[in-house]
């Protein structure tokens, strides 16, 4: 396959036929790919690379006093937090099915899915503020799908 060509993935069970055509690949360089999925097609299916994000959480909820950053590389980064989020919003959603109807560990995904969906809804801004509020949704993300890998059986 050339670099001009371009990749649609195949059509699962699970999506409509169709859908699989939104997701196709953007950009090619020698070490990665870069996807545009704009419906989220591939989300469930690849593993969170958990570490660097952590750490890119930890480093900007440090950040205080003047703006260290322009305008463009805080919506940078919070365009990158953001996609994030969403992936572990989709790892969680995943993970709230296997918990009973009434059990507290779905009841808390179900608020944090729903405060998460409704800030990832807002247009990030190119502002320290909105960056390390998309910081603290993908740490409260990550805590709420730690919590749902625990046992169910706990909790019934």
């Amino acid at each position: 396959m050339s670099d001009d060509d371009t990749e649609y993935p195949q059509t699962t069970a699970d999506q409509p036929p169709g859908r699989a055509r939104a997701a196709r690949l953007c950009a090619h360089t020698s070490t990665h790919t870069v996807l545009h999925d704009p419906d989220g097609l591939f989300e469930g299916h690849l593993p969170l690379d958990r570490e660097p994000y952590e750490r890119l959480v930890e480093t900007v909820l440090t950040w205080a006093g003047s703006d260290p950053l322009t305008p463009r590389d805080y919506e940078q980064i919070a365009l990158q937090l953001t996609g994030h989020a969403r992936a572990v919003m989709a790892g969680v959603e995943r993970c709230v099915g296997q918990w009973p109807r009434g059990s507290e560990p779905r009841l808390l995904a179900d608020v944090v899915l729903r405060e998460a969906d409704g800030r990832l809804s807002l247009k990030p801004e190119g502002t320290r503020r909105c960056v390390q509020n998309r910081a603290r949704l993908v740490r409260a993300l990550y805590a709420n799908l730690d919590r749902l890998r625990c046992t169910p059986s706990q909790y019934t």
